[in-house]
């Protein structure tokens, strides 16, 4: 699943990209979380909800495969700045998968 998300963003053109399965924090199963940093010339000038509408549409039918995704979109620019995203919260469960 890493190598179609990495292909289906590569649309956009990305001078960072970083895909991580998170699944390992969840309880749902294996390859239904995943965590997107992705940094851009295509996000200048762009809103968040606008950059996560190009994420999802590049992802497109990809998404129906997994449960979650956590984005981080940035332009070259705000990359210099932060040089990292902030790690993931931890599952706090309420999955239909968890047992009562």
């Amino acid at each position: 699943m890493l190598n179609k998300i990495k292909a289906a963003l590569a649309i956009l053109e990305p001078t960072f990209l970083q895909i991580e399965d998170e699944s390992h924090m969840h309880s749902i199963g294996a390859e239904s979380h995943f965590k997107v940093v992705l940094v851009s010339e295509v996000f200048t000038d762009v809103r968040k909800v606008q950059r996560h509408q190009k994420v999802y549409g590049a992802i497109g039918d990809l998404m129906q495969q997994f449960h979650g995704l956590a984005l981080h979109t940035y332009t070259p620019d705000e990359w210099l700045t932060v040089e990292n995203a902030p790690n993931s919260p931890k599952c706090m469960g309420g999955s239909l998968h968890d047992k009562k």
